[in-house]
């Protein structure tokens, strides 16, 4: 508490009178606004139902880059750990306004943007360079993919579909637990132009009330067996509750890379197909897979984004 004097000429016989006056007053003044001096009363409380202020102590100039040091020498362990040629980078921020999503030209359907049908797209409109790991099926439940994945802080989206996923949706459960979405690929995986609407309706709906009840949550993007749709395929979707519909734009393997466009590149915001395979269907493991993907990406300079931060 700050007093201000304004007058310093006090007169002699009234000053030992206004001195003990002015202390009564301040020491009044102290207790109806709740503030004590230095040393004072420590009895003195705030006015019922008021808590006392007390400022956060001044943030340390150093400790965000202390611990992002200590954040990336974790990663740096880990991508040694897990055999990387490179640590991963970073992906930015996600962005503040997510981009706008539209079917790619040539994936339209009729009366795509009338009806309001879920876009169908393999790339992300962005100019940073991020690219998107999505993992369709869920045939192989490798522990050591989830540990590998974990540890590198890698984000990924999964499709799953039933007939694959039933034996073990624990596995999944803890794939949730760590903060990856969980997404629609139908029941049984068929070739949807194949079907009629009911047919694609009930294998659409049907694997959101599967993985409602499994995991909780109806999921927004669908994708469809074999990036094969029509009309009805996105009509159903739709009606089952999908927003999206991603594909891609390269698929990874455990021994080599498979690309849609011509220059055979990554290019920003690029979502990448793999699928939860093992060593009965690949010459290696998830975790092989993993780091021939990672080794690629991070070497050409681009981060792992999560695909669900720009929907």
């Amino acid at each position: 508490m700050r007093v201000v004097v304004q007058n310093d000429k006090i007169s002699a016989h009234r000053g030992r009178t206004s001195v003990r006056g002015g202390l009564a007053l301040l020491a009044v003044t102290a207790v109806v606004s709740g503030c004590t001096a230095p040393g004072g009363d420590a009895d003195v409380r705030p006015a019922a139902g008021r808590q006392p202020h007390q400022a956060p102590p001044a943030p340390r100039l150093d400790d965000y880059d202390a611990r992002r040091a200590a954040d990336r020498a974790t990663l740096a362990a880990a991508a040694r750990r897990w055999g990387l040629d490179e640590v991963p980078l970073t992906p930015p921020r996600p962005p503040a306004h997510k981009p706008p999503i539209t079917a790619r030209d040539g994936f339209e359907v009729e009366d795509q943007e009338e009806l309001g049908l879920p876009p169908v797209f393999t790339t992300i409109p962005t100019q940073q360079k991020v690219v998107f790991l999505t993992i369709d099926d869920g045939a192989e439940k490798d522990p050591a993919f989830l540990r590998m994945m974990a540890d590198l802080k890698i984000p990924y989206t999964a499709f799953l579909s039933d007939y694959l996923a039933k034996d073990d949706y624990g596995y999944f459960r803890k794939m949730q637990s760590q903060g990856i979405t969980l997404n629609n690929h139908t029941l049984h995986h068929p070739y949807l132009p194949g079907l009629s609407y009911e047919e694609q309706r009930d294998e659409i709906c049907g694997m959101q009330d599967i993985l409602e009840k499994q995991l909780g949550k109806r999921p927004t993007v669908f994708r469809p067996p074999y990036g094969n749709y029509n009309r009805d395929t996105l009509v159903a979707a739709k009606s089952c509750g999908i927003k999206y519909a991603p594909i891609w734009d390269e698929e990874v393997f455990v021994d080599h890379w498979e690309y849609r466009e011509w220059d055979r590149s990554l290019h920003p915001g690029d979502i990448v197909l793999t699928h939860f395979r093992g060593r009965s269907d690949w010459d290696g493991s998830m975790t092989d897979m993993v780091r021939r993907f990672l080794n690629k990406v991070t070497r050409e300079g681009y981060a792992v984004a999560r695909l669900e931060d720009y929907l």
